[in-house]
């Protein structure tokens, strides 16, 4: 995607998030967290830019930066929609919704985890 995306719009720096597939970070311009994303936009001010991320992030880093266009490929996350502070202080205070993952997972995740942090530093 970002390859063909490149192709239509040369100018275009295309940014993700650590966590997107390895092919899709290789064909990107700067990868990082939200803050970083947010923090290359407003120092780099592109002429052109795409974040990867969910769809209200680009909203957000557009409001700052007027002068660079966003392309907008919108990939709502169905799931950051269902948590709420009410929800998340319920679950807190009844102990519920645990959940469960195993050994080999949670390796795997810590792993994914410790390489975004080391990203988010050196950016």
């Amino acid at each position: 995607m970002n390859v063909k995306i490149k192709k239509q719009n040369p100018e275009i720096k295309i940014l993700t998030h650590p966590e997107c597939p390895p092919e899709v970070i290789a064909a990107s311009d700067f990868t990082g967290s939200t803050s970083g994303m947010s923090k290359y936009v407003k120092n780099n001010q592109p002429k052109k830019v795409m974040l990867v991320t969910e769809c209200s992030m680009s909203d957000n880093v557009q409001v700052d930066n007027p002068k660079v266009q966003f392309i907008k490929p919108c990939n709502l996350c169905p799931y950051m929609k269902k948590i709420s502070l009410q929800k998340i202080l319920e679950c807190l205070e009844k102990e519920t919704n645990e959940i469960l993952i195993p050994e080999i997972i949670i390796k795997k995740a810590q792993r994914a985890v410790e390489r975004m942090v080391a990203v988010g530093r050196s950016h």
